[in-house]
C-alpha cells in the first residue's frame, strides 16, 4: 500500500472514530428536543480555525415550532461582520431516539440519535466561500446542562480532515433573568 492510500484510509477511519451517544443514556436532565426548543432559543457562537483561531462569532434566534412529526427550527444568524443568514430545518422523529431533518443548505438528510442529555447530530452542509460551493460533514454534539442551556460543539470536516470546530452555547428566552 502506497504511503498516500495509508494516509487517506488513516483519516477516513479517524473521522469515523469517536464516542457512542448511547453512553450518555443515563445521564439527565434528559433532552426532549422538542420541548427544549419549542418557543424562541438564543444561541452564541463561535467558529475556530483547526489551529483554534476564533475567526467568526455569531448569535441565532431560534424559533421552534411543533408539527404532527417533530418540529420546525427557524434558524436567523447575525455574524460578527454584520452578515446574516437563515437556516430553516424540518425535523421529524425516527423511531423512538432518532431524528432526521433537511434544511436548503444541507445535501440530503440529517441524522440524529438522542440519548440522557445528549444529541448527536450528523449532515453535510453546502457552505458557500467566494463564489465555490463547498461539502462539509458536520458531527455536533449537543448537551443539555438544564432545564435553560444547551451546549453544542460541532466538529466540520472535509475528505475526513478537521478544518474547524463551531461551539454554540443555547439558552431558552422564557429562563431570561
Amino acid at each position: 500500500m502506497t504511503r498516500y492510500k495509508l494516509l487517506a484510509l488513516a483519516a477516513l477511519l479517524a473521522g469515523c472514530a469517536g464516542p457512542d451517544v448511547q453512553q450518555y443514556r443515563n445521564t439527565t436532565p434528559t433532552l426532549d428536543l422538542p420541548a427544549y426548543f419549542s418557543g424562541t432559543t438564543d444561541a452564541w457562537g463561535m467558529f475556530q480555525k483547526r489551529d483554534g483561531t476564533v475567526a467568526r462569532r455569531f448569535h441565532v434566534e431560534i424559533t421552534g415550532t411543533p408539527t404532527k412529526d417533530g418540529m420546525t427550527l427557524d434558524e436567523q444568524f447575525r455574524y460578527d461582520d454584520g452578515k446574516t443568514e437563515r437556516r430553516i430545518w424540518q425535523l421529524m422523529r425516527d423511531g423512538d431516539h432518532q431524528w432526521r431533518g433537511t434544511a436548503g443548505d444541507v445535501k440530503g438528510e440529517a441524522h440524529g440519535e438522542q440519548a440522557g442529555n445528549a444529541l448527536r447530530w450528523q449532515y453535510t452542509l453546502l457552505l458557500p466561500v467566494d463564489g465555490t460551493t463547498y461539502e462539509m460533514q458536520f458531527d455536533d454534539w449537543m448537551f443539555l446542562i438544564d432545564r435553560c442551556t444547551m451546549i453544542n460543539r460541532a466538529s466540520m470536516r472535509k475528505f475526513g480532515v478537521e478544518l474547524g470546530q463551531v461551539t454554540l452555547t443555547f439558552r431558552k428566552r422564557t429562563c431570561a433573568p
